[in-house]
């Protein structure tokens, strides 16, 4: 038996999301299958709990949508310079001994996180964007944000990801990590939801504005009929 969480999107906030943890029956081994077997465990355990349907975002997804939208995969335009999610994440930290490796931005997603630079400067201390200063707190907010500056820029993806309750990752360990792209996943359908999206890609400020609550009616849009379409 394995402990994985999945992620809710939540149509009011903060929070943005609700993480719910369940028990599930975990199949061991590195194989592609294996883990699909997981994932079915997983979701078949959230259906039990009456959270459906749930999609994958990973690697190891059985839907082609799920893998499209790992951070390995989903590509961010930033000025003239086209990145995946995660090299962005890895290339914008600044540690205590060094950083920021904007060159990351250029290399692959494996490369970007495996790049021993992120693992031997120190302690993260904050994230520099092409110039442009993030704190590490809230904790998951960058990562957040460039997620779902990621997304938007793929609208037909977009649209897709509105049609699913939940979010999972099977890889995702929280007693390891602190983000994680499922999450992400479903702090966009929240924003979307919410209507404020437009409002969270105006900038930094913007954005952390919707984790403390600092968001007023008047920054609800009516609905982006482009993508938003089936909200109405």
């Amino acid at each position: 038996m394995a402990r994985r969480p999945v992620f809710l999107p939540l149509l009011s906030g903060p929070p943005l999301v609700e993480e719910v943890v369940l028990d599930f029956e975990w199949h061991a081994g590195f194989a592609k299958s294996q883990a699909q077997k997981s994932i079915a465990s997983l979701h078949a355990a959230a259906k039990e709990r009456g959270l459906s349907p749930v999609l994958e975002i990973s690697s190891k997804s059985n839907q082609p949508l799920g893998v499209s939208l790992s951070a390995f995969n989903l590509t961010l335009q930033l000025q003239d310079r086209r990145m995946s999610v995660e090299s962005a994440f890895q290339g914008s930290k600044v540690f205590e001994g060094g950083g920021p490796f904007h060159e990351l931005y250029d290399a692959s997603s494996r490369d970007a996180k495996t790049d021993e630079r992120i693992r031997s400067s120190g302690k993260l201390i904050g994230f520099n964007l092409l110039g442009e200063e993030w704190p590490t707190e809230p904790l998951t907010c960058f990562y957040d944000w460039l997620y779902i500056s990621a997304l938007t820029q793929h609208p037909d993806a977009a649209r897709e990801v509105l049609k699913f309750s939940a979010f999972s990752d099977i890889a995702f360990n929280p007693e390891k990590s602190i983000n994680c792209q499922a999450r992400s996943a479903a702090v966009y359908v929240a924003v979307a939801r919410q209507r404020l999206i437009a409002h969270a890609l105006k900038g930094k400020d913007s954005f952390l504005a919707l984790f403390i609550g600092e968001v007023s009616p008047g920054d609800r849009p009516p609905v982006q009929r482009e993508l938003f379409s089936d909200l109405e």
